[in-house]
């Protein structure tokens, strides 16, 4: 049972690779590309004033790349000074492995337990809830997608329903877009793979409702009733089916539990 990985690369071809070796051949056909900015200034600022925020939250592993990119020199005693003030929060395994291949110690990162079923902002709230009182200050670093107007708004797309709890408890919430997200373009070739993995018995991997979007803009006049798919969040999997896959699993965004999801579709 062939597997279509639609994550962003190269998280698309790590996951092939690892689907693979387990003994499920995957393919990477990312259906979401990412994209430095034209204009970085905004980034830059919030950099320079990262030690106001108590913590800084990142949506995705692209915008933890992006946002350190932008990372300006400083000083031991900086760094130093926002390690001690500034927590970093992460929703998932891929996010927390991005900024710990920054550098940042891994007792400054929050994100969901590892025996939670979802890795998202409602399982990264559960975990920082008692940590945000009045006053508490975050940044959260996103992606913006083609649509938004990056040069007027700094909010574009992410965590809004994370942003509002902890506006209700007092919080304040800046944002900064750190990248663009995109549809991709694609290849005959990738066409072609797309409508033979619509019927074929291939199971999609989607872990965006983005994605989802991309690829019925992509196949405008794709029959998927005869396609499964694997959501890494039920809101995806009802993106999923509004699209016509017929049998949609829910699935932790784990190796074991998407593996586990494949073999109940087999």
């Amino acid at each position: 049972m062939r597997v279509i990985v639609t994550r962003v690369q190269p998280q698309a071809q790590v996951w092939a690779s690892s689907l693979s070796a387990l003994g499920h051949p995957a393919i990477a056909l990312p259906l979401i590309e990412v994209a430095p900015l034209a204009d970085k200034r905004r980034v830059i600022e919030a950099w320079e004033h990262w030690e106001d925020y108590n913590a800084v939250m990142f949506v995705s592993a692209a915008a933890v790349t992006y946002f350190f990119k932008e990372k300006p020199p400083a000083t031991l005693v900086e760094q130093a000074r926002a390690a001690i003030n500034t927590r970093v929060w992460v929703t998932g395994p891929g996010s927390r492995a991005a900024v710990l291949a920054q550098g940042i110690d891994p007792a400054l990162i929050d994100a969901p337990a590892h025996h939670e079923n979802q890795f998202d902002s409602e399982a990264l709230w559960r975990r920082v809830a008692t940590s945000v009182s009045a006053g508490t200050r975050v940044l959260i670093v996103r992606g913006s997608d083609s649509s938004d107007e990056v040069s007027t708004s700094s909010q574009g797309l992410g965590r809004d329903w994370l942003a509002q709890q902890v506006q209700k408890h007092g919080g304040l919430v800046d944002f900064v877009v750190a990248y663009q997200r995109q549809a991709p373009v694609w290849s005959a070739q990738q066409l072609a793979l797309a409508q033979t993995a619509s019927s074929d018995g291939s199971v999609w991997l989607f872990s965006s409702s983005e994605a989802v979007q991309h690829l019925q803009n992509l196949l405008q006049q794709q029959d998927w009733s005869r396609a499964s798919a694997i959501a890494t969040h039920p809101r995806i999997a009802q993106a999923a089916q509004a699209l016509g896959f017929i049998q949609v699993k829910v699935a932790s965004a784990t190796i074991p539990a998407v593996l586990a999801s494949i073999e109940s579709l087999a």
